[in-house]
Formats: C-alpha cells, sequence, structure tokens
C-alpha cells in the first residue's frame, strides 16, 4: 500500500506535516518504538510509529531522523498525545533527509494504525500470491518449467513471510525456501518463533557412492518503550516465523517429530491443517495427497479408501505458524499450495516407473530361477541407471520389506487434504494416536510383539494387509523407496537410485553398491540394518498406530548375479528374523544369521519361561529379599569373558567381594562358572529373558 492511502483515511487520524512528494512511497509493514536506535530491528519499509520518549532537547530530532533514513523505511508518524505539537526541530530534520512525516491525532491509537496497516499489507500480499500460485500452477501442469515447490516456497516467504517446509511422512526435507520471508512480527527486540539446526532425515545408508554412509497479535501501545514490528501477516495470525524470516530448518529431530505428529493425526481421521508446538515455537501441518488419488466426500457413490494404503506415504506441509485463526482466503490459498505440490510429487513418482520396472524385472528372473547370464544382463541395464558414471559393475545388496496391519482401518475422507476452516490441535508426544482396533489376532499376540509363527510368512497369498483389502506390497514399496534415501541428502532426487519391486505383501529393494577394493579396511559398507531405522522410528511409529508393524531385513552384499538369488533369501530370513521381536518398527542384518540371535526368537514361549525361571528365578528372589545384585553381576561377569580383576573393576568391588556373589550364584543354581556348557545357559537365558 501507499503513504498517500493512509492520509486519505481519515479514521486513521493523520496530518501530513512534511514529504508530500515522497507519498508514493510502498509500506510494507508498521513498527511502534520509543527507542533512541532502533536500527536492528528494521529492514526497510515501515511506517515507525513513535510516542518521542527518545525526544530530550532538540538536537535528539536529527540523529533519530537520520537512522530511519539510512534504515530504509518509508515514514514517520509521531504521536501527540505526551508533547501536544510535533517540535519543529523534528520537522526540520525530516524535511532535511526528505523522510515523510505524519502526526497522529491524540484521539487514535497507535494499535488502530498498526491494525490498518497490517490488514492491507496481508491483504494485498495474498492476493498477488493467489496470482503466483495459479500462474506456477499452469506452468508445472504444462511441463517442468515451473521450478518445483521451493519457488512456490520461496514465494511463500518473500510474500507472506511464512517459513514453509515439504517434509516426507519420515521427517526428511524435501523442499525449503531458500532465503526466507521478510519482516516478521517482533516484541521488545525479540523475534517470536524460532527454528534452528539443519534437516537431516530419514533412512541410515552407510558406505559411499549413491548409497552413503505472522503476527503475535497487533502491538498497540501509543508509549511502547520495546519495539513491536509487523509486517506480512494478517493482524489475527497467531505464530510467526523467526525474526528475520530467514535462517536454518528446523532440525532433524523436530522434522521427525513433526511428520509424527501429522501421521498420528491423519491416522485417526482428523482433518488438516494440525496445529503442533515443538519447543516454543508453533506449526501448521497441512496433508498433501497425491493429485491422482481425489479425496472422497462422504456422500460419493464410489467406496472411501482406507487411510493406511497413504498414510506411509504422503508428503506433508509444515508452516512455522498457527493458522487457528486465518481466513478462509488464505486457508484456500494453502490448499493450493498443496495441491501444487502434490502435481510435482505425482510426476516425480511417474518417474520411478523405470526403476521399479527394472526391480520388478530383476527379482522375477530370480524368483523363477532363471540362468544367472540371463540375471547378469538385466542388472547391466539397471545400473547405469541406478549409479550412473560408474565403471566397475556395482555390487548389490537386497533388502525386503513388509507392512502388516490388523484391524479395520479409518477412511480417508478426513486426511484427504480438504480444510475444516480451523486448526486440528495433534497433542504433543504422539498423543494423536490411532483410533483402530488394538485386538491381537486370532492365536497370537499383536503385531507389537508378535510371535515367530504369526509373522514368519507373507501377510496374504494375495498380498492384502490383514484387516483391510488393500494390497500391502505397494504400501511397503512406496516406503522402502523412502527410507533407503541417504538420511543426509535433501530433497526427493537421492530416492532415483533405489529400486524397489513388490511382490504379495513384501517389497524388495536393489541397492547397488559401488564395488569394494579386496584390500579394504574391514570396515562394513552398505545398508547397516541396526541404524537403518533409528531416525525414522518414531514417526512410522506414530503413522503405524496400534494396529501396523513394519519389518525389515537386509541382505549382505554379493558380488555377481548368481549370489542374488541367495541375498533375496538371505533377507526374507532377516525380515523373519526381525518379525519375531516386540515393537512396531524392527529391522535385522545378515549378520545375524550367522549368530544366537537367530535362534533365540524362534523357542517357543513356554520353552523360553520355564529355561529362564529355572536358571534365574532362584537369583532374582535372593535379589529381592537381600539386594544383592546377583542378577547384575552375573551379567557383568560373562560380558567381561569370565576375567575376575575387569569384572571386579568395572563393578567396582573387591575381587573377594565379586567370588562371594558368584560363589552364591552357584549355590543357589547348581551351576558352575567356571565351565562353558553353564557359561553358556546364563548367556542364553539373560538374552531370552
Amino acid at each position: 500500500m501507499r503513504l498517500r492511502a493512509l492520509l486519505d483515511t481519515d479514521a486513521l487520524g493523520l496530518r501530513l506535516l512534511g514529504g508530500e512528494a515522497e507519498l508514493d512511497r510502498t509500506v510494507r509493514g508498521v513498527m511502534t518504538t520509543d527507542l533512541r536506535d532502533p536500527s536492528r530491528y528494521l529492514s526497510g519499509g515501515e511506517l515507525v510509529l513513535s510516542g518521542l520518549a527518545w525526544r530530550r532537547d532538540a538536537a535528539d530530532s536529527d540523529p533519530f531522523v537520520r537512522i530511519l533514513t539510512q534504515a530504509g523505511v518509508a515514514a514517520l508518524a509521531a504521536g501527540t498525545a505526551e508533547l501536544g505539537d510535533v517540535p519543529e526541530d523534528l520537522v526540520v530534520a525530516c524535511a532535511r533527509h526528505r523522510l515523510p512525516l505524519f502526526a497522529v491525532h491524540e484521539s487514535v491509537a497507535f494499535a488502530t494504525i498498526t491494525e490498518h496497516v497490517v490488514r492491507q499489507v496481508s491483504g494485498e500480499r495474498a492476493g498477488d500470491l493467489a496470482a503466483v500460485v495459479d500462474r506456477h500452477r499452469r506452468m508445472m501442469t504444462s511441463g517442468p518449467a515451473g521450478g518445483g515447490p521451493d519457488v512456490v516456497l520461496d514465494l511463500l516467504g518473500t510474500d507472506l513471510d511464512l517459513r514453509a517446509w515439504v517434509l516426507s511422512p519420515t521427517g526428511r526435507l524435501i523442499a525449503g525456501a531458500k532465503g526466507g520471508g521478510g519482516a516478521a512480527v517482533r516484541n521488545g527486540g525479540s523475534a517470536v518463533g524460532a527454528g534452528s539446526g539443519a534437516v537431516s532425515g530419514s533412512g541410515a545408508v552407510s558406505g559411499s557412492g549413491a548409497v552413503s554412509g505472522g503476527s503475535a497479535g497487533v502491538a498497540g501501545s501509543a508509549s511502547s518503550s520495546a519495539p513491536a514490528a509487523v509486517s506480512g501477516s494478517a493482524a489475527g495470525d497467531r505464530g510467526a516465523s523467526s525474526g528475520s524470516g530467514t535462517g536454518p530448518v528446523p532440525s532433524a529431530e523436530v522434522c521427525a517429530r513433526l511428520a509424527g505428529e501429522h501421521l498420528a493425526a491423519v491416522r485417526t481421521g482428523r482433518r488438516g491443517p494440525h496445529r503442533v508446538i515443538v519447543g516454543q515455537t508453533t506449526y501448521s501441518l497441512f496433508p498433501i495427497r497425491s493429485a491422482g488419488r481425489p479425496p472422497q466426500s462422504g456422500h460419493s457413490a464410489q467406496p472411501q479408501s482406507d487411510v493406511r494404503e497413504t498414510v506411509l506415504s504422503d508428503w506433508l506441509l509444515a508452516v512455522e505458524a498457527d493458522a487457528g485463526d486465518w481466513a478462509e482466503e488464505r486457508l484456500d490459498l494453502l490448499q493450493g499450495v498443496t495441491q501444487l505440490i502434490a502435481v510435482e510429487r505425482d510426476r516425480r513418482d511417474a518417474a520411478r516407473t523405470v526403476r521399479r520396472r527394472l526391480a520388478q524385472e530383476v527379482l522375477e528372473l530370480v524368483q523363477t530361477g532363471a540362468a544367472p547370464a540371463e540375471i547378469a544382463a538385466r542388472l547391466r541395464v539397471a545400473a547405469p541407471v541406478l549409479l550412473p558414471g560408474l565403471g566397475a559393475a556395482p555390487h548389490w545388496q537386497v533388502v525386503v520389506a513388509q507392512v502388516e496391519w490388523s484391524g479395520a482401518g479409518v477412511p480417508a475422507g478426513g486426511a484427504d487434504g480438504t480444510y475444516s476452516g480451523g486448526v486440528a490441535a495433534a497433542g504433543a508426544g504422539g498423543s494423536g494416536r490411532a483410533a483402530a482396533s488394538t485386538a491381537a489376532p486370532a492365536g497370537g499376540r499383536r503385531p507389537g510383539g508378535a510371535s515367530a509363527s504369526q509373522t514368519s510368512g507373507a501377510t496374504s497369498a494375495a498380498g492384502s494387509a490383514p484387516g483391510g483389502d488393500f494390497a500391502g506390497g505397494p504400501v511397503a514399496q512406496a516406503l522402502l523407496e523412502e527410507i533407503l534415501v541417504d538420511p543426509h541428502a535433501t530433497g526427493p532426487e537421492p530416492s532415483d537410485r533405489i529400486a524397489v519391486a513388490h511382490t504379495g505383501g513384501e517389497a524388495v529393494a536393489l541397492v547397488p553398491l559401488p564395488a569394494v577394493a579386496a584390500e579394504h579396511d574391514g570396515t562394513e559398507t552398505g545398508v547397516i540394518a541396526d541404524a537403518l531405522l533409528a531416525a525414522v522410528r518414531e514417526p512410522l511409529s506414530a503413522g503405524l498406530g496400534d494396529d501396523g508393524r513394519i519389518t525389515l531385513g537386509v541382505s549382505a552384499a554379493v558380488h555377481s548375479a548368481e549370489g542374488l538369488r541367495g541375498a533375496l533369501e538371505e533377507a526374507r530370513h532377516a525380515r523373519r528374523v526381525a518379525a519375531a521381536r516386540p515393537g512396531r518398527v524392527c529391522a535385522a542384518g545378515h549378520q545375524e544369521l550367522a549368530s544366537h540371535v537367530l535362534l533365540l526368537p524362534f523357542v517357543p514361549d513356554d520353552v523360553r519361561r520355564a529355561f529362564t525361571a529355572r536358571l534365574l528365578d532362584p537369583l532374582r528372589d535372593y535379589d529381592r529379599r537381600h539386594r544383592a545384585e546377583l542378577i547384575p553381576t552375573l551379567e557383568t561377569f560373562l560380558d567381561c569373558d569370565g576375567s575376575w580383576t575387569r569384572c571386579a573393576s568395572r563393578l567396582h568391588l573387591h575381587v573377594n567381594t565379586l567370588r562371594y556373589r558368584v560363589g552364591r550364584i552357584e549355590q543357589l543354581t547348581g551351576r558352575d562358572l567356571s565351565r562353558l556348557e553353564d557359561k553358556l545357559d546364563f548367556f542364553l537365558a539373560l538374552r531370552m529373558s
């Protein structure tokens, strides 16, 4: 808006004292201050409101006006409630520096002017941004010339002072504004809202090569001694971006938290946007549903889709602001932004078709027992697509994933990317848990602690998820494509080097690794099962709710097509080991297939209980009665390989005290800890307990 428009608004009580030739200046915000030097809180284009408390004598006027002019403010409006008329020395100083000067009638509060400026500026920017977003949508739907979601997020920052990021369901950063927005709301010189750290998203692939290891309310006090700037946000908004509108993106932990809260809210069928407070910062989370899956209303003749089909693959838009009091126009604008990003998501999903087809062809050849030469020929086609520019033939790892559900699903009507005009609150710490059935499947425990007999096979011959009528393979496929991305990579492009197929209820990934020389240092390369899910366990658990479970198995690297069939079986077997463990999100690697770890999950529960009770219950009973700490002593003794001195040192005991405790253990159990067989029995009992 222009200064001339302010002067023409009678309700503001402004009287021009100088600078008529400058009335076409643009006003981009408003700031109230009585500081002698408010320059650190100015970003340019503000209308500065002042009660003149900074002025002690005539000599103070020129330095104050010079500071405002150097900061690029649009004009100065001086209140007359305290001093009556505006001092002549201030009028002269403003004329000297060509700064427009207004007098504010004593009956008009600074809050009235602030509200008017914010309302006008925000409305103009929203209208301009809506037009830009519409033009960008047309560009993207007609071809890839639009620049991707980063361009739209840059516009949100520069035109609406909204910091926003596109996140994957695991919290990995897909896109974000590069420069951030303009001035946000500040109060007393401190910014409202904050974000720090750098985003690193999901997955845990080590090694080298492609896979490697708006406003806080309206400031209105006419005699405030601390500045309160308002720029670019509607007067009713709550929450704002950080003080400069720039700054780092949220940390990896914050992104994972946001993704988890979003997934939990979607699982309950609540409409977006979802309001989340992390630390002292408020975020509004907007679902981004694929444009290829139109939302279904409750009146549709088509059956509603199950939210579990897409909850683990859909992106989200995280906006650092509270959308609870936004007008419908602004909510509609953000919905348009999510639809625009969904178009780009669909385009990039379509680009995965070639890689998925390659993986599917290789998988079918391996499963049907094709000749190694035929499999090798297909791998030679896949290698340049997944690892472009690689001279030598790569090594390969196989990762198998399965997503299982129990109970009835939640229709996707509440998570379809539509908005109800408000913000659904997602509680801290994943309080918005899914309201799905938690009943255990017949004949065994729930997925959170499934027995080996329950989970050793696929979900069904057709690949349908238990408790639902949709195929679980595609769900696991999309999720595996996300999990296997390098955690330090940003944007969706790193997933271009992952080829994932699905068969039945499982997904199978071919992970290419640059060939490792025979004389390497012995460090493990490639996908490491233990770390694979570390960064994504929290958000995935929220998306799985009380009725879902994901298990993964990782093979060792193989050097040729001959080893690929064995790698597939190894990965499947490792996944069954993971499935026998408790927990919603579990993974197991090939290393565990040559260890006692492979055997323990398959010990029947009654045998497990009887074995551990016979050896450990006498010690537990004794510890309860005498606080003797025999169990911790036994664990440490075995961990020290039976070394008396090392064990005593670790427990901070005299060796004689340790010998007394070990003797008591032997007396209570009838075992001899100098014998290897008895040591092994105790070791296994502790592991199974």
